[in-house]
């Protein structure tokens, strides 16, 4: 696996796998064939988390090639991530709740034993371990794993999903503060309250191709609890007027300026805000950060070839602008924290006109959300 920090890879890869792969991406997208083996899936996360390419470009090169019918199941998995972003904007206090309770748990965990066994990859089951070291070592996990190894996590080994989600939030390339944390509820069964994620041992054995034996699991478990109830709140996604003579603020999850709704805005200057581990709770690898802080670099030289005029700052030279800012949402997470958490009101947004759409309809579950992707689909491509 190489995920190389550019919009040029991500675009060859895109294409590549909608010539060569996709056609049979319903069928083997469930299949772990290990790291080296992945052209049965598309392996684009770590670039559409960070908008090096965004989902209506995906899906409109896709349905260049093919009908929506014969790609319907790769489309609904490109628009999960805007579907979980929507649900956490209008549940914004699951985030900031998930955050109290992993800073409350981790003082009682440094050294337990049994969660310092599995974040070093010494537990009783091969896989498990096997699966971490593939973790530390790519900063990626195919999404069939990732629910294996969570509900392991979860209800074998039976350590806090908080830590969990805390852990792969560290390692990932992709790590993306609304998949990752309403995944791992919903793997624990307080997403969709009482229906939890069961790992078992044929089902791995299965999707692996039999690579791992004597898989020994609790494949019997109740589901976490969890009384707290979140109901959706009104917020308004409406966009900051726009100005020629103000500052453009850009976020690591915003990074594909040149496929933006305000490409064509004249803005004074553009900023692009590098987040590191100084001021983030969750403190993220070494190598997590270095990829986005090339992505950033790889971005304003492509820009630059452009003669559009910007730079990257520190995510802390927020606080010494004085003028007033127009920025492209972060959403919910570490970004968007740091602007709330230092009361940085001359920061307006501006929100992508797919998110505007779509997040009114992320009020229920994902069943419902799927019933309104043609329709998304229709408005956007």
């Amino acid at each position: 696996m190489n995920f190389e920090p550019s919009r040029k890879s991500a675009v060859e890869r895109l294409e590549k796998f909608i010539e060569n792969n996709l056609i049979e991406y319903s069928k083997l997208r469930n299949f772990d064939f290990g790291e080296n083996k992945r052209t049965n899936i598309s392996c684009l996360s770590p670039y559409i988390t960070h908008g090096s390419l965004t989902e209506t470009e995906i899906i409109n090169k896709v349905l260049k090639k093919y009908s929506f019918v014969k790609c319907e199941k790769y489309i609904q998995e490109i628009l999960w991530r805007i579907y979980w972003r929507g649900w956490l904007e209008l549940r914004p206090n699951v985030w900031s709740d998930y955050l109290t309770d992993l800073n409350n748990l981790k003082p009682n965990f440094k050294n337990n034993q049994n969660y310092l066994n599995a974040i070093n990859g010494k537990t009783n089951i091969e896989c498990f371990n096997y699966w971490v070291d593939e973790l530390k070592k790519q900063n990626y996990l195919h999404n069939h794993v990732r629910m294996w190894f969570a509900s392991i996590w979860i209800f074998t080994l039976k350590l806090p999903w908080q830590l969990g989600a805390e852990f792969f939030m560290k390692y990932l390339y992709d790590g993306d503060s609304a998949s990752n944390t309403l995944g791992w509820r919903w793997v624990a069964g307080i997403q969709t309250k009482g229906k939890n994620y069961v790992a078992s041992e044929w089902n791995i054995k299965k999707f692996t191709n039999n690579k791992f034996n004597n898989i020994k699991l609790n494949e019997n478990p109740i589901p976490i609890k969890d009384d707290r109830d979140y109901s959706v709140i009104n917020k308004s996604f409406s966009n900051s007027a726009l100005s020629n003579d103000k500052y453009l603020l850009i976020f690591d999850n915003n990074l594909s300026f040149e496929q933006s709704d305000f490409k064509n805005q004249l803005f004074k200057n553009v900023y692009f805000v590098f987040n590191g581990n100084e001021t983030r709770q969750i403190k993220l690898d070494e190598k997590v950060i270095n990829f986005k802080k090339s992505l950033i670099d790889s971005k304003i030289k492509d820009l630059k070839n452009k003669s559009l005029n910007c730079k990257m700052i520190n995510i802390q030279d927020l606080k010494s602008i004085n003028e007033n800012l127009l920025a492209l949402y972060p959403t919910i997470g570490e970004n968007l924290d740091y602007i709330n958490s230092n009361n940085l009101k001359n920061i307006n947004f501006l929100f992508r006109k797919i998110d505007q759409h779509s997040w009114k309809y992320c009020n229920k579950g994902f069943f419902n959300f799927k019933n309104y992707i043609p329709k998304i689909v229709q408005e956007f491509i």
